[in-house]
């Protein structure tokens, strides 16, 4: 699915910036205070009393940092490879720093107003004392340049002071490469609904073992899906740099298609009209894991 082409006529360009030259641990199960909690973990505990105070950042310095938009690889970003069942959903106050394990450099910036000049939907996983961690919007690096294996889903540090609070969904869509169905499940892990889904080829995959989050909505029927929503999701491929052309960065889309079952997409996740309905039904900020 060729999201740059909507993407064009809303006068986005890509951001690709280079590698930043930092240390950086994958976010898995086994790696200590930069691990994406447990359920429902998101109180302090003993390492947020030593966290790292948040450094000032002065604006012309914030201004001049990437965004971390869609199109975006930013190296500073740490790779979250598991997945994840507990969030708290923010927008921001203004544009706000990103920073990587260290917590000392600045290496993005989340701006406050997404790329349909809505407010930006974040994703928090933990806090400790003045920071968040947060899912972000962009890549850590290319699938090229990580023998096909990148990260399809980054997360970063930022100031606890820039977000605003708001309403925590109560759903998590579950997405099942293996049985090729979308699920909508609810806080308590019931299936309240399920849909057959068309998901990508062997060659193209649907990233598997990671959870991202729905990023924004749109309808553009030149892209082929009629007029229901692509429901535009965090996560992007981690197997090809752009496995539809173009320079959409990847991304991972849920969105109506004819052939809405079987291994038969670039990635992208293909469902009825009525899985679209469902889906746009759900608040921004929901969790979508793969399985």
């Amino acid at each position: 699915m060729p999201y740059p082409k909507t993407w064009t006529t809303v006068g986005i360009a890509a951001v690709v910036v280079a590698a930043a030259a930092i240390a950086v641990p994958v976010l898995t199960g086994a790696t200590g205070g930069d691990a994406v909690p447990a359920a429902a973990d998101r109180t302090p505990t003993a390492t947020a009393r030593t966290a790292p105070s948040v450094p000032d950042v002065a604006a012309a310095a914030l201004a001049a940092l990437p965004e971390a938009r869609y199109s975006a690889v930013v190296g500073g970003l740490l790779p979250v490879d598991r997945t994840v069942s507990s969030a708290e959903v923010f927008h921001l106050r203004t544009d706000a720093p990103l920073f990587g394990s260290d917590r000392q450099r600045p290496v993005a910036r989340f701006a406050a107003t997404d790329f349909l000049g809505q407010s930006t939907t974040v994703v928090g996983l933990r806090h400790e004392g003045d920071w968040e961690l947060v899912l972000t919007p962009a890549r850590r690096e290319l699938p090229s340049a990580a023998d096909g294996h990148a990260a399809a889903q980054t997360a970063a540090w930022m100031p606890r002071t820039a977000l605003v609070q708001q309403v925590t969904p109560t759903s998590h869509v579950v997405i099942s490469t293996a049985d090729q169905t979308v699920s909508i499940k609810s806080s308590s892990g019931r299936v309240t609904r399920s849909f057959p889904a068309g998901v990508g080829t062997s060659d193209t995959p649907t990233p598997t073992g990671v959870t991202g989050y729905l990023e924004q909505r749109y309808v553009d029927p030149s892209q082929g899906t009629g007029d229901h929503a692509i429901q535009l999701t965090s996560l992007h491929s981690s197997a090809a740099d752009e496995p539809y052309g173009g320079s959409d960065g990847g991304l991972i889309g849920l969105h109506w298609n004819a052939a809405a079952s079987g291994a038969v997409s670039h990635g992208c996740v293909r469902l009825s009209a009525e899985g679209v309905a469902a889906l746009d039904a759900l608040p921004l900020g929901t969790l979508v894991t793969v399985e």
